[in-house]
């Protein structure tokens, strides 16, 4: 029964790692990108390790221990690309000209 749900974590992780690659394509900037390519590849990696660790439970403190580490480095490095991002001007798709960072912005030159 273990293994049935192991291989369903791990194909449910595989599919959200094709939905991420296809929004990649789809999105129009930057920042959106940055959005589709940190939340979704995150939230793979955590079913396919969760998958991993039903399949070969002795494995688990090591897997914990990359899951840990990926919850922890994933979205801080996609904030500093999209605050570099910003810093260098990179164009964006903003509906509502909102720019809440504009301070920011002015300040670190």
């Amino acid at each position: 029964m273990l293994t049935f749900f192991g291989d369903l974590f791990i194909f449910l992780g595989m599919i959200s790692f094709i939905i991420s690659a296809i929004g990649l394509v789809r999105m129009p900037d930057i920042y959106t990108r940055i959005h589709v390519g940190s939340k979704s590849p995150t939230m793979a990696t955590l079913l396919v390790i969760t998958g991993a660790i039903l399949l070969e439970p002795t494995w688990t403190p090591k897997l914990i221990l990359l899951a840990v580490f990926i919850l922890l480095t994933n979205p801080l490095s996609s904030s500093v690309v999209a605050r570099a991002s910003h810093k260098i001007g990179a164009e964006y798709i903003n509906p509502h000209n909102l720019d809440e960072l504009e301070d920011n912005k002015e300040e670190s030159k």
